[in-house]
């Protein structure tokens, strides 16, 4: 098994991404890294799925979609009509095929890190709330009070980012991914049987 360089693999995505989406890159990565001090994850799974979660993020609609078709990926109808989607599943592809990472845990973080799945393992949590609540991120509501929740529980700041997120998804009216309410749905449901 070869070891992933997160050197390399910083370098990999400076050179791939925009200047924006890769500050935003840089602050997942950090966030997700303190958050797993906090809750006893590894420093360097949180780093790699981090630097790796929106890996797919600048390819084109049109590549993200030839890559799926490609390699038998799964595209739904709302993904269809809504490439931009996709680059959570394309960069779960790519980081196992271009970037070797064979941990299921840090591959499903990538994959979940936009509308995350019931039964979250603790480094997808960590990355769905990283991406949100990263320091480079200045428009979302609750922002600070959910910056605060991240250290506290994990499972009530997902509740809270997703709540927000489904509301602005239907103030904006746009189509969102049914994972996104299912997963809402559960941790709800998990939170009221505790």
């Amino acid at each position: 098994m070869k070891t992933v360089d997160l050197k390399k693999i910083r370098k990999a995505m400076e050179k791939q991404q925009d200047a924006k989406r890769y500050e935003h890159t840089l602050g997942v990565a950090y966030t997700a890294t303190a958050l797993a001090m906090k809750y006893g994850v590894s420093l360097k799974d949180a780093q790699l799925a981090g630097l790796l979660h929106d890996c797919a993020k600048c390819l084109s609609d049109k590549k993200k979609l030839s890559i799926c078709e490609k390699h038998g990926l799964p595209v739904s109808e709302v993904e269809m009509r809504n490439p931009f989607l996709l680059h959570a599943k394309v960069g779960g592809f790519l980081a196992r095929k271009e970037y070797l990472v064979q941990d299921e845990d840090i591959i499903n973080a990538i994959l979940y890190h936009t509308t995350g799945r019931p039964d979250m393992s603790t480094i997808e949590k960590i990355i769905f709330i990283a991406d949100y609540i990263e320091p480079g991120r200045k428009e979302a509501p609750n922002l600070t009070q959910l910056r605060q929740m991240a250290f506290e529980d994990l499972d009530s700041t997902l509740i809270g980012i997703l709540k927000d997120t489904l509301a602005y998804l239907e103030k904006k009216g746009g189509e969102m991914d049914p994972m996104t309410r299912n997963t809402y749905e559960y941790y709800c449901k998990e939170s009221k049987e505790v």
